[in-house]
């Protein structure tokens, strides 16, 4: 019988990260252990929907020091959350991440350390299996067509737009394209912005509004047709199977892993 791995989730007090520790109690194999949260004011946090208390830290510098998981789950954004899978590497703890606004160089930095370290590092940008298989998907289907535009929209909390789902899944159409699409521009544009942003060709649209958790649309045209791909994740509770496949995959892993399509084999091969 495998050990249960332990987990413990950065941004625990958010609407991801407490529903991260409550699928993490409900899961086979996986125990929630602990949390940060900037937000802390006090040093434990009841898991919703159970009666189990973990400890809480304001960081995980701190945490580190009353409990050491197996794995850190980071749902945060940008220069924290860089901040934070470096601290993990560093303390060589594993790491499972949807945080958004990463950079390229961000990501760069944190593959050599997990590398130096030997310390598995898994950064998504959606963790919904049926996203990952749009991308994917939406991949293959690109060199068919010659025009594309591509939608998303979430809740108006949502820091950045386009998403980096949007981002990913244009990425994944340029490749499997091999090309820039072809891209229609106005004689007229009667209200600036209308068309879009421009990536490549392809017209990405962003929406936020109450309501919404996540949506993401493809409409590829061509002669006669179109094509059109549409992912919704309805709640929060969509991303917790790819969240909880993460978790179970790093602890095999001994560098950075991007994308979950590389953990559901959907990914390129490594040379």
């Amino acid at each position: 019988m495998s050990p249960e791995i332990t987990v413990a989730v950065n941004g625990a007090l958010g609407r991801m990260g407490s529903t991260v520790l409550s699928a993490a109690a409900a899961e086979d194999g996986v125990t929630p252990v602990g949390g940060a949260d900037i937000a802390a004011s006090s040093d434990s946090v009841i898991i919703s929907g159970t009666s189990v208390s973990v400890p809480l830290a304001a960081g995980l510098t701190e945490l580190f020091q009353t409990i050491k998981p197996d794995v850190v789950v980071d749902f945060t954004n940008g220069e924290a959350a860089k901040q934070a899978i470096l601290t993990c590497i560093n303390s060589r703890v594993r790491v499972v991440s949807g945080s958004t606004g990463l950079s390229p160089e961000d990501l760069d930095e944190i593959k050599q350390l997990a590398a130096e370290k030997n310390v598995g590092v898994i950064s998504a940008s959606n963790f919904a299996l049926g996203a990952v298989v749009l991308m994917h998907l939406a991949g293959i289907a690109s060199k068919y067509f010659d025009y594309a535009d591509l939608l998303e929209s979430h809740h108006e909390m949502k820091v950045d737009a386009p998403s980096g789902t949007a981002l990913s899944i244009a990425e994944a159409m340029i490749e499997g394209r091999g090309s820039n699409f072809e891209h229609n521009v106005a004689d007229l544009q009667t209200l600036e912005g209308t068309r879009g942003g421009d990536y490549q060709g392809i017209n990405v649209h962003s929406a936020r509004m109450p309501g919404r958790v996540a949506r993401h649309e493809v409409v590829f045209g061509a002669l006669g047709q179109t094509l059109t791909m549409i992912h919704d994740s309805i709640n929060r509770d969509s991303f917790m199977p790819g969240v909880m496949l993460g978790v179970k995959h790093v602890v095999g892993e001994k560098e950075l892993v991007v994308g979950l399509a590389n953990v559901l084999g959907l990914g390129k091969s490594k040379p």
